[in-house]
């Protein structure tokens, strides 16, 4: 029988998430930044068997780093610091795979999905190259420590900024922000490879004018933006699209090969020039939600 394993994180140690222009907001918008994590806590590392590139594979590549500017334009941003690898926040929390636990209660609700399924539940099991992250079982009460001090924590930060932004706005914009491998973004036969990936749920979390402008203001310099394929929203969009309490959310997906070595993990040498093209557009869409 697999062993179960012995993985101990002082969470107190932790810096969770980094917040930029979160105590006084400027705009009714809120940029959330779930995968660009690269903390990968010790004693995770040590029983995986995989190697820090391998474990740092199934990240958005500096996204934090690519949007960062936008902090000095009053833009208020929150970026979680810990490892997808090591708990995925852009999932329900009930997205677990009762396979990976050598004490999975009886009694716990089992949410059967696509995403558990191929190991990519709100613990995953497989690395971006299909390795398994585990040598063992986990123990169900680590597991939920990860949530009570990771997700949790995320979460409800995402929380008091959304009733921040209402009690000063009246309403509040999410805007869920990722990269996409290249690989996904020529899938569409006939058309252009994707640079950009907007998903509203198919127009239900967010207003068709303020998607299309975003869309347009994307599409400069000759830009590839498609809406809802091959991603139309995950959790954050869904789980905070609240629109009769004027809460809207979309979902950005950047081509990682736009700014970085995908395979060596590296920017590369236009970087700047990319994060510059995608920081003025955000800024310009910001104003347009300013004035929604």
């Amino acid at each position: 029988m697999p062993q179960t394993l012995n993985i101990n994180v002082d969470y107190q140690k932790l810096q969770v998430f980094t917040e930029k222009n979160a105590n006084e907001l400027y705009f009714p918008l809120i940029i959330t930044i779930p995968h660009a994590g690269t903390l990968l806590p010790e004693s995770f590392k040590a029983q995986s068997g995989l190697t820090e590139q391998e474990l740092r594979a199934n990240e958005d590549l500096f996204v934090d780093e690519l949007l960062s500017p936008l902090a000095a334009q009053n833009l208020t941003l929150i970026s979680l610091n810990i490892s997808r690898a090591f708990i995925d926040v852009n999932r329900d929390k009930t997205e677990l795979d009762p396979q990976m636990f050598a004490d999975y209660p009886d009694n716990q609700l089992q949410k059967d999905n696509s995403r558990c399924r191929f190991g990519l539940g709100l613990i995953h099991r497989i690395s971006a190259q299909n390795k398994p992250l585990y040598q063992g079982l986990l123990s169900f009460a680590e597991v939920q420590s990860r949530i009570q001090n990771i997700y949790d924590v995320y979460h409800q930060q995402i929380e008091r900024l959304i009733e921040k932004s209402l009690q000063k706005f009246g309403y509040c914009f999410i805007l869920d922000c990722h990269s996409m491998p290249s690989k996904i973004c020529g899938i569409i036969p006939d058309s252009p490879q994707i640079d950009f990936c907007l998903g509203n749920l198919f127009n239900k979390s967010c207003p068709s004018p303020l998607t299309d402008f975003l869309a347009r203001r994307l599409a400069r310099n000759n830009r590839h933006v498609a809406l809802n394929l091959p991603y139309s929203g995950a959790y954050t969009t869904f789980n905070y699209a609240r629109p009769r309490r004027k809460i809207y959310t979309l979902q950005l997906e950047i081509n990682r090969s736009l700014y970085a070595d995908e395979k060596n993990l590296q920017k590369k040498a236009c970087f700047q020039c990319v994060s510059s093209e995608i920081c003025a557009a955000l800024v310009d869409f910001s104003k347009k939600v300013l004035d929604f």
